[in-house]
């Protein structure tokens, strides 16, 4: 007959306790050394840049260095699945925006991730409506002036947008689907040749960021209709909302956002947020991010937060499905 190891009978409660305490300890010692967060664009670019205000925030208060680094390529898809198959122990992050975590299931038949299982949502950053401009030689003052002369001329009018498949085309496609109105799409390679024609007028229309408009609004060059956020962005307070409007579910906006390596511990993804939360609650912030960056902050519940992206897979699957828009991988 087998007698008991009394020792291992003793000693496996106090290892199950040291275990415990051990991981306990993992969870409020992070960050215990430098986090890295991988920007899928080049340095210089709103993402960029709002990544940068927030790891600078984050190293301040977590006592740690938070590192940018730009890993640009392949619409955003070589960054995102560099940290896709990163360690998720919560020193690898991602800056992902509207695309890498809404569009792209839809728009490519295949990626070498999935972003639902792949991503663990960490926090909003910001959340960036766009402006529907349109050039001085348009004589419409308003967007219902406007959709009345699209309609009367059926194709007349044009929209440049910094690529096909990217949000700003997407808004398009929206607001046509909603309007009826039929702009062409005209897809450039980037934002610099897209608003040079359009400030040149060889297009008539745009969907951009108020950051990127609101120059050549304040010069006369561009004349802004209407803002798809949800309420009027605090810069351009007489430019009504598609809703204010009267055109039903057009909203549309693009996002920064923080996330993780899909496993990483619960325990980092809510204190993380936590921290979010309390930089985007700060004066010196907020000024920044609406005043000189021309977006809002973002959603702070974590859980709304994962709603949002939930409903926003389905409704931007729509709009590529029914648009047919294609790009090659």
């Amino acid at each position: 007959m087998n007698r008991p190891n009394l020792t291992a009978l003793l000693l496996t409660p106090l290892f199950a306790v040291c275990a415990g305490q051990a991981a306990a300890q993992s969870s409020t010692a992070y960050p215990a050394k430098p986090v890295r967060i991988v920007v899928t664009l080049a340095a210089g670019g709103s993402s960029d840049i709002v990544t940068r205000l927030f790891a600078q925030k984050l190293a301040d208060q977590l006592k740690q260095p938070f590192l940018v680094e730009n890993r640009p390529g392949a619409n955003s898809i070589i960054g995102a699945g560099y940290v896709a198959k990163s360690a998720p122990d919560g020193y690898t992050l991602l800056s992902a925006n509207t695309s890498i975590l809404t569009i792209h299931p839809t728009l490519y038949a295949k990626l070498p991730y999935d972003p639902q299982r792949d991503f663990a949502p960490i926090a909003m950053l910001v959340i960036q409506p766009t402006l529907l401009v349109v050039h001085p030689s348009v004589p419409a003052r308003s967007i219902k002036a406007f959709m009345a002369l699209a309609k009367a001329e059926p194709g007349k009018f044009s929209y440049a947008t910094p690529g096909s498949g990217t949000p700003f085309h997407l808004s398009g496609e929206l607001f046509n689907a909603q309007t009826g109105i039929g702009l062409v799409h005209v897809p450039y390679k980037g934002f610099q040749p897209a608003t040079a024609d359009l400030l040149a007028g060889r297009v008539q229309t745009s969907f951009a960021t108020v950051l990127d408009a609101l120059p050549h609004i304040k010069a006369g060059k561009l004349r802004p209709l209407v803002y798809t956020g949800s309420q009027r962005h605090v810069l351009l307070p007489d430019v009504p909302t598609t809703s204010e409007a009267g055109i039903k579910n057009a909203e549309s906006v693009s996002f920064f956002a923080l996330v993780a390596p899909g496993g990483t511990p619960r325990e980092i993804i809510t204190r993380l947020n936590a921290e979010v939360t309390r930089i985007k609650a700060q004066p010196d912030v907020r000024k920044r991010l609406i005043h000189e960056f021309g977006v809002e902050p973002g959603i702070d519940s974590l859980d709304q937060f994962e709603a949002f992206l939930r409903a926003e897979v389905v409704k931007w699957a729509k709009v590529v499905k029914a648009s047919g828009i294609k790009v090659q991988q």
